[in-house]
Parts: C-alpha cells; sequence; structure tokens
C-alpha cells in the first residue's frame, strides 16, 4: 500500500489534517483495494478553526457494500476533523462537470491530492457552465429575498433576519463571479465587495453591510434602508451576469 504523505502541496496542512487524512487513506484503501484511484482535499480556505476538512475520493465504482463499509468509520472520521468524503466513481466526475460547474471548479481549483495521481488533470469546466449555473444563482438568490421579505411580518428584527440568513449565499454568488471574470476571487468579506464594485458595479459598503450584517448590526437599527438596497444590488448582479460574455 501506498504511502498518502507526503505529497507536493500536502505539506502545506496542519500536522492534525495529515495524521487524519493518513487514517482517512487507510481506511478507504482498506474498504475500495485497488479500486480507490485517487484522494483530494479541497476547499483549503476555512472560514472558521473548527470546519472540517474536505476531500474527495475517486474510485473505481461506489456500492451499497462499500457505503455500508464505510458507514462504521465515518464518526472517527468527524472526530478527527474530517467532513464525511464525497465518494465519487472516478468517471462520474468526468461526466457530470456540466452538472455541478461551479462546485467542480472550485474543487479542480483549489485541491490537493493525497492519494494518486493528480485526477483533474486535464479536466476544465466549461466557462458557458459556469455562467449560468451563476445566473441561476443570482435568480433563484433574488426571488427568495423577494418571497422572504413578502412571507415575513416585515418587522426589523425579522427584516434582519432575513438579511443574515441569506448573507452566506450573497457571498458564495460574489466569488462565484469573481471567478467567473478571471480573477483570483477575495475571500475576505472586504475583498469581495471590492471586487463586486470594481465588476460589477454594485457599491462596495452596501456588500460590506449585507456580509457583516450578523456581526455588526444592533437591535436599535432599522435594516429597512438595507433590504431594499440589497434587492436592488441583486438584480443587478442577475443583469450583469445574464449578459456576460468574456472580453
Amino acid at each position: 500500500m501506498s504511502s498518502p504523505l507526503p505529497r507536493p502541496g500536502a505539506s502545506a496542512l496542519a500536522p492534525d489534517d495529515r495524521q487524519a487524512l493518513a487514517m482517512l487513506t487507510a481506511d478507504l484503501r482498506r474498504i475500495f483495494g485497488v479500486g480507490l484511484h485517487a484522494l483530494v482535499v479541497y476547499g483549503s480556505a476555512r472560514h472558521a478553526a473548527d470546519e472540517p476538512l474536505r476531500t474527495l475520493a475517486l474510485v473505481e465504482r461506489v456500492t451499497f457494500e462499500h457505503l455500508a463499509a464505510c458507514a462504521p468509520v465515518t464518526d472517527a472520521w468527524r472526530r478527527a476533523g474530517l467532513a464525511v468524503p464525497l465518494l465519487l466513481g472516478r468517471d462520474e466526475f468526468a461526466r457530470t462537470l456540466d452538472i455541478f460547474p461551479l462546485e467542480y471548479h472550485a474543487i479542480i481549483s483549489d485541491h490537493v491530492v493525497v492519494e494518486g495521481a493528480d485526477p483533474f488533470e486535464g479536466l476544465r469546466v466549461a466557462e458557458s457552465d459556469r455562467r449560468r449555473a451563476c445566473e441561476q444563482l443570482a435568480k433563484s438568490h433574488l426571488i427568495h429575498l423577494r418571497e422572504g421579505f413578502l412571507e415575513g411580518s416585515r418587522e426589523p428584527r425579522d427584516v434582519g433576519r432575513l438579511i443574515a440568513s441569506s448573507a452566506p449565499g450573497f457571498r458564495g454568488l460574489l466569488v462565484n463571479i469573481a471567478q467567473l471574470d478571471g480573477g483570483g476571487a477575495s475571500t475576505s468579506d472586504e475583498g469581495i465587495a471590492a471586487d463586486a464594485e470594481r465588476t460589477i458595479g454594485v457599491p462596495a459598503r452596501i456588500v460590506l453591510d449585507v456580509l457583516t450584517y450578523e456581526r455588526h448590526a444592533t437591535a436599535a437599527a432599522d435594516p429597512t434602508a438595507l433590504i431594499a438596497l440589497y434587492l436592488a444590488a441583486i438584480e443587478q448582479i442577475w443583469t450583469y451576469v445574464d449578459a456576460w460574455r468574456r472580453g
């Protein structure tokens, strides 16, 4: 059995992560045998220190017997700081690039190979698929924000909850659009807001107010003015992505 570590890029992982990944690799090798083709870590920029490390295992095929064998050790993986790995047949990933374009693009763009050869060599997500997915996210966000406002009591507390609960999706949308435009998307709230103003024209102040609302809002502040600006910003973002063309 080949040792999962060290690998190029894996040395940047924390020692505890490396130890956890070695355990995961050994478990998957025991369960899948030579059918384990690759294991990668993805999403290296964690938003919180206690966020589990995410992995993708590409195998020959996934059967119920494999799942049943994995189930008893998932608690040990979680205790070691790992999310339950995403298990996919090796061919499944390549054949579904157009189905999950944003998710797969994120994995391909930010991964560390732990076991096997790099499974993404030569793979890329079509730009048109990513644009369409961004448009779908933007329109869905706009529709749900409108519905949330109408279905709520429109009391300041409820409006504030709507803004706070929608902020993570807003952040993800803006990061994906920045990547679509060919830049290395920022991960800080300030950087995301600056990118949005530069590429889309949405004022950075509005973006930042939404992204940081839960942390900075006070009970005395009325968020009604912000929700109006937020809705207008989302509509502008959707219009931008709908008409997006490189160059």
